[in-house]
């Protein structure tokens, strides 16, 4: 994309998918338009936009839907083939992997929340395994694993509180790494205020009860 170009993103700002195209975004130097949408009103132009799916984010680039922010000549990505194969895998098993034990949090009680719990240090212990040592999950520098992975981040706090768990006493070296992160002035920029989130999320509960 050239900077001149008309960009605009469609999102919802709690929105964890949302976020990683703001940050891809910002890491690529792009300017776009951003337009809040109300995902349970959606405007005529993200149905326009995204007709099958209706969801966010979607982002459009003088007039069309974009579908990759990133493609494989994208900073984010591995140049090597098989070091891209295996960033992919890993960013696979966060969106699949990671979301479903996070929403079991959120949505589960009794003894269907204890074994969410397991399930969700499970995960993490797994992606600590593959972090390693490592500043980031590609090596030592931020990449399409860590954007993957680190707007979840904006959500622990409310994994924590109706969890009722503790991220850092249980999995540090995520912790660690996600502060390492957010030292990147395009992710501080980018990621959604912990507090913020908990606060939009109770208020929804609330209204639903």
């Amino acid at each position: 994309m050239k900077m001149a170009d008309e960009v605009i993103l469609l999102d919802f700002w709690p929105s964890m998918f949302g976020m990683r195209v703001r940050i891809a975004l910002a890491e690529k130097g792009i300017k776009y338009e951003y337009k809040e949408q109300d995902i349970f009103n959606k405007s005529p132009l993200l149905l326009e936009m995204n007709p099958i799916h209706k969801k966010i984010p979607v982002l459009i680039h003088n007039g069309k839907p974009v579908y990759e922010v990133w493609n494989d000549k994208s900073p984010l990505l591995p140049s090597d083939p098989y070091q891209r194969a295996h960033a992919r895998f890993w960013a696979d098993f966060v969106d699949k992997k990671v979301y479903d034990v996070s929403t079991k949090l959120l949505t589960t009680k009794g003894e269907e929340l204890e074994v969410g719990k397991k399930e969700f240090f499970e995960i993490y212990k797994i992606l600590e395994g593959e972090l390693g040592d490592k500043p980031y999950f590609g090596g030592e520098t931020f990449g399409f694993v860590d954007l993957s992975l680190i707007t979840f981040y904006s959500w622990f706090h409310v994994y924590e509180v109706f969890g009722n768990i503790n991220i850092e006493a249980e999995c540090p070296k995520i912790i660690a790494w996600a502060k390492r992160c957010l030292q990147k002035e395009t992710l501080a920029n980018s990621l959604t205020d912990q507090k913020k989130v908990y606060e939009d999320v109770l208020r929804r509960k609330r209204s639903l009860e």
